[in-house]
């Protein structure tokens, strides 16, 4: 199974829709898992079983279908480390009907080597998401995100409140965000077949 596996130096606090230890976590690191394009399985169980079956553990684990080999992308500005694996077969307008669900998603995971409060840490998670729809916007999908985008942030806890477009590291935030979800996006379109 093609996955992507990040451990951190020291444990980190997480916050995260992601389906495995989602919500507030405190984290040892995190994974992208591929699954096939129609997937349609226990996605608890089968997050669980590769966890144990690499040794993960306290892990947060995300899944895509899309080839994470292929598009799997980075980006650092400051302390901020972005890591996007990006599909948009299922593109969406939040508020709008949603499309057929296809597999394909954007999931962001942000390391960021701060301390921050989970306050912070929610408006890390704002000035992300909105740094994704523009990167969109921009590279011409009518489209807010797909219809099961994944997003984590990863800090330490800390004094430190804000992290919305004003801040400092709100704009490192959003210049990872955007810059590899770009690459990323770009990769996926090099490598898509249809369906």
């Amino acid at each position: 199974m093609e996955a992507f596996v990040y451990s951190f130096k020291s444990q980190m606090m997480s916050l995260s829709n992601a389906p495995y230890n989602g919500g507030v976590f405190r984290a040892n690191g995190f994974f992208f898992m591929q699954v096939h394009k129609n997937y349609n399985g226990d996605y608890k169980r089968d997050c669980f079983e590769f966890a144990q079956a690499n040794g993960l553990k306290n892990f947060v684990g995300f899944m895509t279908a899309a080839n994470i080999r292929k598009v799997l992308s980075t980006a650092e500005f400051g302390n901020v480390k972005a890591y996007v694996t990006a599909g948009i077969t299922n593109p969406a307008i939040a508020g709008n009907n949603p499309p057929q669900f296809l597999g394909k998603t954007i999931n962001i995971a942000l390391v960021i080597e701060e301390g921050l409060t989970l306050g912070a840490m929610v408006n890390a998670i704002m000035t992300a998401t909105e740094a994704k729809t523009y990167a969109l916007l921009n590279l011409g999908y009518n489209a807010t995100g797909t219809t099961s985008d994944g997003i984590g942030v990863f800090a330490f806890r800390g004094e430190q409140e804000w992290a919305g477009t004003a801040t400092e590291l709100g704009m490192h935030i959003a210049r990872a965000v955007r810059k590899a979800i770009k690459e990323s996006l770009k990769k996926w379109e090099m490598t898509k077949s249809p369906l």
